[in-house]
C-alpha cells in the first residue's frame, strides 16, 4: 500500500518547530528566505532536506534526469521513505527519459507515492505521442519545488539533473532557487495537493505498471555503484561542508523575514485555453505592481511577441529604465526560442529596452566577488542562463520557473514566489551590471539604425562585433529560417 497524501502541515517535527521559533514572534505573518544561486549549494539544500524531514516530502519537478545527481536524490527520498517519511513524488511526464523501471521500484515502497502529470501512453518512443494527441501531450507540467514537512521549501528554475548542479562536463546552467520557511512553505504543499489531485495525474502503475521482479534490487546496485564513483564522493562532500539545515534548526540561517506570496498556474491549464485572469502572468503583474522607475528581467528563453512587445515599450517611453539579460545565441540550448526572440530584438531597441545577451564560457559567468549574486560562480567549460527572475523598482521580485515566452505564459504550468525584498532586488540589479560589464554581449543598434551589433566589453576596451559572437553561419542561417515560421505561438 502506498503513501497517502498529506493534508496538514507537520506541526511537531524539529523543522516545523525551528521555523516557528524563529519567526513566531518575531515576524508575525512573514516568511523567511534565503537564496540558492550556488549549484552546489542547491543541491546540498534538497539532499539536506530530505534527510531532515520527519513526516513529509512533497516533490515537483518538470525533467529528472538519471544521472549522478538525479540518482543521488532519488537515494534520498529511498532513505527518507525507509525512515517512515510520505514521500509523493510528482513529475512530468515528458522529462523522465529512461525512469520507467527506476520510478516503479520508488513507487513499490510503502511509503512513497509516484505519479505522472499528462502521461504518454506510448512508452518507448515518446515523441510518436505527438501525431496522434499533441493537442494534450504538447502542454506540459514546468513547476519546480521540495517541501519538507511543509515547513521548508525549495522553489526556483532548476531541474534535477547534472547540468542543473554544476556535475560533470556538460553545459552547466546558471540558476536561482530560494529556500523560503514558514506560511508560504505550506502554500506551496497546498499547491502541490491540487496538482496530486488534478484530472491531468495518473498513478504512476497506471501508467507503466507494477515494479518488474528484481526491479528494487536493481535500482538498489545502482545507488551503491554510484555512491563509489568520484562525482558522487564530491558532492557528497559537498553537502557534508553544507550547514544550510543545521544552521536553520539552530536557529542560526540568515533567513530575511519578508512578505512572500506563492502564484501558481491552475492544474487545469493543461486541459485547453485558459482565461487570462486565471494566468500566472496575471496575477505575477498584479503581484509586483505598476513600474516607476525600474524593472530588470533574466530569463533564459525571451521571446515577447507582439503584445509583450508593446508592453514593454510602454513601460519604456514612460521613463522607465528595461533592462533584460539572456541568453545569446552560442549560449543557448534551444535555438528555436533565440529565433523567435531574435526577431523582436530591433523593435525592442527602439523602444529604449537594452539587450544583454549571456556569453557561453566559464570566464564570463564564474564571478568570485559575487558567490550570492542571482548567476552564482559555476565554473563550467560551456554554461547557459536559467534563472527566471524579475525585479521592479529594486523592492519586489519575482523567482520561479516561468520564462517569458508564449508556452510559459499560455502551454505550460508555472509557479514561483513573489518576494518583497530590497536585498535581493539589489543583487538582481548587480548581476546584470556585472553581466553588462563582463558576462554578456550588449546588442545595440548600428549608427544608422539599420542593424545589429554586439557590443563586448574587454580588459583591452569595447569590441564591436557585426555577426552574433562565437556562432557560425549555419547556426545564423537556421535561426533566421526558424524565425520566419509561424511557431511562435509554440515557443
Amino acid at each position: 500500500m502506498n503513501a497517502s497524501p498529506i493534508r496538514t502541515a507537520a506541526a511537531g517535527t524539529r523543522l516545523a518547530k525551528a521555523v516557528a521559533d524563529a519567526s513566531a514572534a518575531a515576524w508575525p505573518g512573514r516568511s523567511g528566505i534565503y537564496p540558492l544561486p550556488i549549484a552546489q549549494e542547491a543541491f546540498a539544500a534538497r539532499a539536506l532536506l530530505a534527510r531532515a524531514a520527519e513526516r513529509s516530502l512533497d516533490v515537483q519537478y518538470y525533467i529528472w534526469r538519471l544521472d549522478t545527481t538525479g540518482w543521488m536524490l532519488l537515494e534520498e527520498l529511498w532513505n527518507a521513505a525507509d525512515r517512515g517519511v510520505r514521500v509523493r513524488l510528482l513529475l512530468d511526464d515528458n522529462g523522465i527519459a529512461g525512469l520507467d523501471a527506476t520510478l516503479a521500484a520508488l513507487d513499490s515502497h510503502d511509503n512513497m507515492e509516484v505519479r505522472l502529470f499528462n502521461p504518454f501512453a506510448q512508452r518507448r518512443f515518446k515523441p510518436l505521442g505527438y501525431l496522434t494527441d499533441f493537442r494534450r501531450l504538447n502542454r506540459r507540467m514546468h513547476n519546480k519545488s521540495f517541501t519538507a514537512d511543509a515547513s521548508v521549501t525549495v522553489v526556483g528554475g532548476r531541474n534535477i539533473g547534472d547540468e542543473y548542479f554544476g556535475a560533470g562536463q556538460r553545459m552547466l546552467f546558471a540558476d536561482l532557487d530560494v529556500l523560503a520557511v514558514g506560511h508560504i512553505a505550506d502554500e506551496v504543499r497546498a499547491a502541490f495537493d491540487q496538482y496530486w489531485d488534478a484530472e491531468a495525474v495518473l498513478p504512476l502503475a497506471s501508467v507503466v505498471g507494477r515494479v518488474q521482479p528484481g526491479g528494487v534490487q536493481e535500482m538498489w546496485a545502482r545507488f551503491q555503484a554510484l555512491r563509489a564513483s568520484p562525482e558522487a564522493a564530491r558532492y557528497e562532500s559537498a553537502v557534508k561542508a553544507t550547514r544550510l539545515v543545521e544552521a536553520l534548526l539552530a536557529h542560526d540561517l540568515p533567513l530575511e523575514w519578508t512578505r512572500v506570496g506563492l502564484l501558481c498556474d491552475p492544474p487545469s491549464k493543461v486541459s485547453g485555453p485558459t482565461p487570462d485572469v486565471e494566468l500566472l502572468l496575471a496575477s505575477l503583474r498584479e503581484a509586483l505592481g505598476e513600474p516607476h522607475e525600474e524593472i530588470d528581467l533574466v530569463s533564459p528563453y525571451f521571446v515577447p511577441g507582439r503584445q509583450g512587445l508593446e508592453a514593454l515599450a510602454r513601460f519604456a517611453h514612460r521613463d522607465v529604465t528595461l533592462r533584460v539579460l539572456t541568453n545569446s545565441l552560442a549560449a543557448t540550448d534551444v535555438g528555436a526560442v533565440h529565433a523567435g526572440y531574435a526577431k523582436r530584438r530591433k523593435p525592442l531597441l527602439r523602444s529604449g529596452v537594452r539587450l544583454y545577451e549571456l556569453k557561453p564560457d566559464a570566464d564570463a559567468i564564474g564571478n568570485p566577488g559575487a558567490d550570492k549574486s542571482v548567476l552564482g560562480s559555476v565554473g563550467s567549460s560551456s554554461a547557459s542562463l536559467h534563472a527566471k527572475t524579475f525585479s521592479v523598482d529594486r523592492i519586489r521580485v519575482f523567482v520561479g520557473s516561468l520564462n517569458l515566452d508564449p508556452r510559459s505564459v499560455r502551454l505550460n504550468t508555472e509557479m514561483g514566489l513573489v518576494i518583497e525584498s530590497a536585498s535581493l532586488a539589489d543583487d538582481v540589479a548587480s548581476a546584470l551590471n556585472w553581466a553588462a560589464e563582463c558576462a554578456a554581449y550588449e546588442t545595440v543598434l548600428s549608427a544608422d539604425g539599420r542593424r545589429l551589433e554586439w557590443l563586448e566589453r574587454t580588459g583591452k576596451g569595447a569590441v564591436r562585433h557585426r555577426v552574433e559572437p562565437r556562432t557560425s553561419f549555419l547556426e545564423r542561417l537556421g535561426v533566421g529560417a526558424m524565425a520566419l515560421l509561424p511557431i511562435e505561438w509554440l515557443l
